[in-house]
């Protein structure tokens, strides 16, 4: 009897010990399997347990990963032919599009009747549209692609507002809309990426004209909160969540913007560690971003 309790306990020590092991191999490949996961590495889950269950289910476990990493590696490399084609089509677009508004400028400064002038004027509104959707297209690829052009500077923020304001006035005044300025006395500066904050500002600019009701208000704070504001009755609450998505336009169907504007705005303030946010309140949008 005492020697069957000795057996029995030895039994009893050796699964004990065995189920001990097993719960620290399935730790160790659960462990393994996120790492691997996690970075995206080609290797392998590797397991120190002898035991053929346990090396069975990392054997299976392998083959899931192997197929993950192969369906995630054709991905990246289709992402990135995808991209790599949008620069190429927007590069070799930009090249015909100058001469045929270098033409079109030769065109409008001969005699030509009503009707001639009316046509070119349909002409270069449309080509000067192509180009703006080629450059943005051409900026979007790029910044999608992490790529940096610049070393971080300092920016005056108020100045390039003020330029910014100056470019458009034109526009703004086409469109009937004399904008309420409050720009800050005081010199915001900032190290921040110039042309971004260039674009930004444009882009900004742009979205305001392109929905504005007629109205449009730009504040430059004194602690750097830059925001532009206008009534518009073509958004709601559910489409202002949408303004910084890929490719989201107000309208559906509509040629009048590829809807890259504000997506632009907010990769370029994501680079920049910028806050950037929308509202949308009693039939007024605004954009605030701090600087």
């Amino acid at each position: 009897m005492k020697y069957l309790l000795i057996v029995c306990l030895i039994i009893i020590v050796f699964l004990v010990m065995k189920i001990i092991a097993m719960r620290l191999s399935l730790k160790e490949m659960k462990e393994d399997y996120e790492e691997r996961s996690r970075i995206h590495t080609n290797t392998l889950l590797t397991v120190s347990s002898r035991d053929r269950r346990i090396r069975q289910l990392a054997s299976s476990m392998n083959n899931t990963l192997e197929k993950l990493q192969s369906a995630y590696n054709r991905y990246e490399n289709g992402d990135q032919e995808i991209k790599k084609a949008i620069t190429n089509i927007s590069h070799d677009l930009r090249t015909p599009l100058t001469a045929i508004s270098g033409y079109l400028e030769l065109a409008q400064r001969l005699d030509k009747s009503p009707e001639l002038e009316k046509y070119l004027s349909v002409i270069q509104g449309r080509t000067d549209h192509m180009k703006k959707l080629t450059e943005e297209l051409f900026e979007y690829s790029l910044m999608t692609g992490g790529e940096i052009t610049e070393d971080r500077q300092e920016v005056n923020i108020n100045r390039m507002l003020e330029d910014c304001l100056m470019n458009y006035y034109p526009s703004l005044k086409a469109r009937g809309i004399s904008p309420d300025i409050d720009i800050t006395e005081k010199k915001i500066v900032r190290y921040l990426y110039p042309t971004y904050v260039e674009r930004i500002l444009n882009n900004l600019m742009s979205n305001a004209l392109k929905y504005s009701d007629g109205d449009l208000e730009i504040k430059l704070s004194d602690e750097g909160v830059l925001s532009f504001s206008n009534s518009t009755d073509k958004l709601s609450n559910v489409d202002v969540n949408k303004l910084f998505d890929r490719f989201f336009t107000v309208e559906t169907g509509s040629r009048e913007s590829t809807g890259l504007g504000l997506s632009i705005v907010k990769l370029f303030a994501d680079r920049m560690d910028l806050r950037l946010n929308a509202t949308y309140e009693n039939g007024k949008i605004t954009i605030v971003l701090d600087f």
